[in-house]
């Protein structure tokens, strides 16, 4: 079912581009404005654009926002919290995760946890984002009990935690099924889990990059179990690794064929690989790694989202982390209406390699949006709407005053890995937060 609008068009001369350019390519974007969805095959085709024919896929993207969400861009004021960076996986693109014997491994206290959603709301988040590596022989409701402690301590802030892979990961050491153990989580106040853990979804590229992580089909079961339990999801894929065009364009129709049965994603949000200390990459685990996408890509990437998914997804998220500000503002043509969220502490892909800092202040997004010609708005998790802000508004966020020390303020990763007060240790020293040893006849 289409989401599209009354909103009026912005390209009056669009027919005469698309008039002008190669035929194939104009009839795919023809049907797109449309209002019929696209296949997997066509996005292929628009991903091998060039020149003229590149153009006129933005176009297309960004009249299709507009008709869909109109000139309004949004973000959110949050914080993530990744309480701990030791996993028993060993994912060929992640840089964050430590095996409990290196001496960077680090896990957060529920008080600690605690004090950093505290500030959150303290500074204006409305969100928190709270997801982290599987740390070994991990008490099964681990993310139940932080949930209700962190509730308690603020019932109105909403907790956007646990991807699928923490879900099936906390049923398994609780030995109840998925279904169940999101029960757990939402009765618990979970209001929304990251889309994460997606990558690629096909398996036969996961085997090659992260082989035991979470399989397609049991993404896609938990994804499905949640938005059944009425728990929206984001949705993401990760590209500019290893992945052909192809794969990439069967993973969006896949997360279209999802939302079209249930209906419970929020947003998309494309993810560009980090090689910078990716261990597939740094390490040459694994062959023909690609040192990430090229800006062509990550503007066609985003741009061909908005095209496969308009009629059914209406949000397309661009991450400034990975991305920086410059691209992330000229995504907002090409489709992009949302800029993520304030994020305050960011560690995965900062540990991966990015260089576009830990903090985006509200008046810098609001400030890229005007730029871009938009119209900019705070929005909450499930994208309502907080405020609109027009050309005469200028507030001041108590995250605006925050200066340059904000690794000060707030932490920083690297600082983090550093602390002997958060260090990991064995499960067998650290019976309060781990399971006790005899767990041999558990997956882990």
């Amino acid at each position: 079912m289409s989401n599209q609008s009354d909103v009026p068009s912005g390209h009056e001369d669009l027919d005469m581009v698309l008039n002008g350019i190669d035929g194939s390519v104009s009839k795919i974007l023809n049907r797109a404005l449309d209002g019929k969805d696209i296949s997997a095959d066509d996005a292929v085709a628009l991903l091998n654009t060039t020149g003229r024919e590149f153009h006129s896929v933005s176009m297309v993207a960004d009249e299709l926002r507009l008709r869909t969400v109109g000139d309004v861009a949004t973000y959110v004021v949050n914080r993530n919290i990744n309480f701990t960076n030791v996993c028993i996986k060993r994912c060929g693109f992640c840089a964050f995760s430590r095996d409990f014997r290196q001496e960077e491994g680090y896990f957060l206290p529920a008080e600690e946890i605690i004090r950093r959603a505290k500030e959150a709301w303290e500074y204006g988040a409305t969100e928190i984002c709270v997801q982290a590596g599987l740390p070994p022989q991990m008490e099964g409701d681990l993310y139940i009990k932080l949930t209700e402690s962190i509730k308690s301590e603020l019932p109105d802030m909403h907790i956007h935690g646990f991807s699928p892979e923490e879900v099936l990961y906390g049923s398994i050491r609780s030995k109840i099924s998925i279904k169940e153990y999101l029960i757990g989580l939402k009765d618990a106040g979970v209001g929304s889990l990251p889309g994460t853990s997606a990558e690629i979804l096909d398996q036969g590229l996961r085997d090659r990059i992260s082989p035991g992580r979470i399989t397609v089909d049991q993404w896609t079961e938990v994804i499905t179990t949640a938005h059944e339990l009425g728990i929206p999801t984001t949705s993401t894929v990760m590209f500019g690794h290893s992945e052909t065009y192809k794969q990439l364009a069967e993973h969006i129709v896949l997360l279209r064929d999802i939302q079209s049965q249930t209906g419970g994603f929020t947003e998309f949000v494309p993810l560009s690989f980090v090689n910078s200390e990716a261990p597939m990459f740094l390490q040459g685990l694994v062959e023909n790694v690609r040192s990430g996408p090229s800006g062509m890509e990550v503007i066609k990437v985003h741009a061909i989202s908005r095209i496969l998914l308009n009629n059914w997804i209406p949000n397309i998220q661009a991450s400034w982390v990975k991305e920086g500000s410059r691209m992330s503002q000229l995504l907002l043509t090409a489709g992009v209406n949302d800029l993520g969220g304030t994020l305050i502490n960011e560690s995965i892909s900062t540990s991966a390699g990015a260089q576009h800092g830990q903090l985006m202040r509200p008046a810098e997004f609001r400030e890229m949006i005007r730029q871009a010609g938009r119209v900019p708005a705070e929005r909450y998790t499930d994208y309502q709407i907080k405020q609109v802000f027009d050309k005469s508004d200028c507030p001041v966020d108590a995250l605006d005053l925050v200066g340059d020390n904000v690794e000060e303020i707030f932490g920083s990763y690297k600082k983090l890995v550093q602390m002997d007060e958060y260090r990991f240790e064995h499960p067998t020293s650290n019976k309060s937060r781990m399971m006790p040893e005899d767990q041999s006849n558990v997956i882990v």
